[in-house]
């Protein structure tokens, strides 16, 4: 479903070059849940932008549901969904309702479809009693559940996170958990970057570690628990921070 083939990225600062993605190469099959691992500038977000087709890759390619994100950006876009750390992409001068209806617009739904996904989304997150309230007035956690329903509005069948629990309080985080369940369940593609490892360790079937814009594992979590002798997540992250580049299939 998700296949990155050797891919680099470089961004030019001044005169020189930063690299922020290294020959990175992996898959993620449909239906499975793939977390995504590394300190910050590890190259997490510049990845999933890539995927994302908001960035083209300096070198290699990437394929999403079978189309290439260079040669055809716009069928990948209608079949994912995409929600980055900090950016909630929602107007502040319209209700929580309003926004939701334009991006679903924005997919081809119609009134009866739009009506009728906002209402499921509004329950499902807990958003009825603000719904048509004004964003611009939202607390943090309240603006992050509009943002994690406007990358769903669609139903997209592949879909990416950056760190999606930020500002979501426990009730909140527990919701969004239940809900990565049964978007796997319903044969839903998902990568999620996440600092909890305990988020991971309860949603993932894979995990791809990365550091300095280099893959240092990607493969089935179980396995990697029993590669290790350990369940401890965070342990193991650290511990393949400081053996370097260790290259798995999933």
């Amino acid at each position: 479903m998700i296949e990155i083939h050797e891919v680099t990225k470089k961004f030019q600062d001044k005169k020189t070059f930063v690299t922020a993605l290294k020959h990175v190469a992996f898959s993620v099959k449909q239906g499975q849940v793939a977390g995504l691992l590394g300190e910050n500038g590890a190259g997490k977000t510049t990845l999933l932008r890539t995927i994302a087709t908001l960035l083209n890759p300096t070198d290699g390619h990437v394929k999403v549901a079978g189309h290439d994100t260079v040669k055809n950006p716009n069928e990948i876009k209608k079949r994912i969904g995409v929600l980055f750390g900090g950016e909630t992409g929602l107007y502040d001068r319209l209700s929580a309702r309003e926004n939701l209806e334009y991006f679903a617009q924005l997919y081809g739904l119609s009134n009866h479809e739009s009506k009728v996904r906002i209402d499921e989304l509004a329950k499902m997150f807990g958003m009825r009693d603000y719904l048509d309230r004004k964003v611009g007035g939202f607390s943090k956690g309240m603006r992050q559940k509009v943002a994690i329903a406007r990358t769903l509005i669609h139903n997209p069948d592949i879909i990416l996170f950056d760190e999606p629990t930020t500002g979501l309080d426990i009730t909140a985080s527990n919701v969004f958990r239940q809900f990565v369940h049964q978007l796997k369940h319903d044969g839903k593609t998902i990568i999620f970057s996440s600092h909890i490892m305990e988020e991971v360790s309860m949603l993932c079937d894979t995990v791809i570690m990365m550091h300095k814009g280099e893959l240092v594992y990607q493969g089935n979590l179980e396995a990697l628990y029993k590669s290790e002798g350990s369940r401890d997540l965070n342990y193991i992250f650290m511990s393949k921070l400081v053996r370097g580049n260790e290259h798995h299939a999933s």
